[in-house]
């Protein structure tokens, strides 16, 4: 995109995952049960979404450390395989 036209903003769920994703959680299950309450999402569909969102420009844009820290852990991951 150009300085004209800047990308749009993420929507509000996406906004809502990536906010998710910078709490740290106190112990097993306080996420998932997060997700579910919060977002009404079940955990399997929440990282679907946050997948795509780590190639998303406008969730980089958003968000970048929390992006760039996750597509980092994902490459690692990756890297294991």
């Amino acid at each position: 995109m150009t300085a004209e036209h800047p990308p749009p903003e993420p929507s509000d769920r996406d906004r809502a995952v990536l906010a998710l994703e910078r709490r740290s959680w106190p112990g097993p299950g306080a996420k998932e049960r997060a997700i579910r309450e919060q977002l009404g999402l079940s955990p399997t569909r929440y990282y679907q979404l946050l997948n795509a969102l780590l190639d998303d420009p406008r969730a980089l844009a958003h968000d970048p450390v929390t992006v760039n820290r996750l597509r980092r852990l994902r490459a690692s991951r990756e890297a294991r395989r």
